[in-house]
């Protein structure tokens, strides 16, 4: 059930949703409550994101929506969450963890709004998937990153085990994100962040025993040392993880455009040049190269 219109805005703002959302999400609300259909479907998507919560590897793919919902499209997920948060902070109650780390893990929901701004202009979530792992308990916002309870497939844990480690495929592992609008990547962060990590998971989650953090992004594309120097912050946090056997063999250039410039659509000749990153993302693509997503581990 969604918070009545006159506690909406203050939910809203605890989830960080942007200021310029909240009178239009308030006033939605009546029209979503009052049409059976639209009711109807934010019951199920509440439903099969609570479903199961805290199960590793469950979180939903929700279907496209109907465009009959018009103008409650681009704020619908929006309200599932909402809706979804009384089992979560449950969740989140049962296992101890700190009211502080649930807050800011709830709230990269508002962040995702504001990704979702700056890459097409109006509201909305571009992968509402993605945040259901916070409101099922899957992933964790510690410091700087983020930390999804996960498991070591195939080829990350054939790469680790054949390294020596402890742990190897279908073992549990932490599955580190990097978001943007937090500041640097910087090494002393970073190291917070799992030392963060290495506490919370053994205090919160004792049951389960966490031995890798593994990570899959474009950052750990090793073309990236071509052009920014030894001591720069994405290259000294690549040199943390032991490449994984095998990198992707198909080229994603679009993922690092949107992380640099927010937008994976903008045409390669016009990125700007402002910095050694967005150099070294634009000027790779106009000589013609491509961007891979990396994969790499290391024990924790």
């Amino acid at each position: 059930m969604l918070p009545a219109a006159d506690e909406l805005a203050d939910v809203l703002l605890d989830l960080a949703v942007p200021h310029e959302d909240i009178n239009d999400l308030v006033a939605l609300r009546g029209r979503l409550m009052g049409d059976p259909d639209a009711r109807w479907l934010l019951d199920r998507c509440v439903d099969v994101t609570v479903r199961d919560m805290g199960k590793i590897g469950a979180s939903p793919q929700y279907a496209p929506l109907p465009t009959e919902l018009g103008a409650l499209a681009s704020f619908f997920y929006v309200y599932v969450f909402v809706a979804s948060l009384p089992y979560v902070r449950a969740y989140h109650r049962s296992h101890g963890i700190p009211d502080d780390v649930s807050r800011r893990t709830l709230a990269d929901l508002g962040r995702h709004i504001a990704v979702h701004r700056r890459a097409r202009g109006g509201p909305g979530l571009l992968h509402p998937s993605w945040n259901s792992l916070h409101f099922r308990g899957e992933l964790y916002q510690l410091g700087r990153l983020q930390f999804q309870r996960a498991v070591l497939g195939k080829r990350m844990g054939g790469s680790a085990a054949a390294a020596g480690h402890t742990a190897g495929q279908d073992d549990l592992c932490l599955n580190l994100h990097i978001t943007d609008f937090r500041g640097p990547l910087s090494a002393e962060a970073c190291e917070r962040s799992i030392e963060l990590a290495r506490e919370f998971f053994a205090r919160h989650f004792p049951d389960e025993r966490y031995e890798t953090a593994v990570c899959h992004s474009w950052l750990l594309d090793p073309q990236l040392k071509r052009y920014l120097p030894g001591e720069s912050n994405i290259v000294r946090f690549q040199e943390r993880f032991r490449p994984a056997d095998g990198y992707e063999k198909e080229p994603d250039d679009s993922e690092p455009i949107a992380f640099v410039f927010g937008d994976g659509n903008l045409p390669v000749a016009e990125l700007p040049r402002r910095t050694r990153v967005e150099r070294a993302v634009g000027d790779h693509l106009r000589a013609g190269g491509h961007w891979y997503g990396g994969r790499g581990w290391f024990a924790l």
